[in-house]
């Protein structure tokens, strides 16, 4: 079964060394107020187990994705001195992956299609 949704959603998960989890939370405010601004982001946030944080992030299409990494570049390059990003997946239909494996190869993300599922 194919699906015709269109949206891409994107899991971070950084790892936080001892003693910057308060200054991680800072940056996090600000990637949530800037994220704020997107008018394709579907829904956006973090969420913390020990010194993991995870952004539960996800966008109407490939270039709503790529707009936020551009939108947010300098608060990610900040985020990637404090925490380290220990896994980064990718979820979306094929013909929008295809979109975001060329201009994600760096992170050396996990990119999972979208074979079954709606959106209402």
């Amino acid at each position: 079964m194919s699906t015709q949704d269109t949206g891409c959603s994107i899991a971070p998960y950084f790892k936080i060394p001892e003693g910057k989890l308060d200054e991680f939370k800072s940056i996090c405010d600000r990637f949530t107020t800037q994220t704020k601004t997107e008018p394709k982001c579907l829904y956006y946030g973090f969420s913390f187990f020990e010194n993991i944080a995870h952004c539960r992030e996800a966008y109407e299409d490939a270039e709503a994705l790529l707009f936020h990494l551009q939108n947010v570049d300098s608060i990610l390059q900040e985020a990637l001195q404090v925490a380290e990003l220990i896994r980064l997946e990718i979820h979306g239909c094929e013909s929008e992956l295809a979109k975001l494996r060329e201009p994600l190869a760096l992170f050396n993300a996990q990119f999972f299609v979208l074979e079954y599922g709606f959106r209402n």
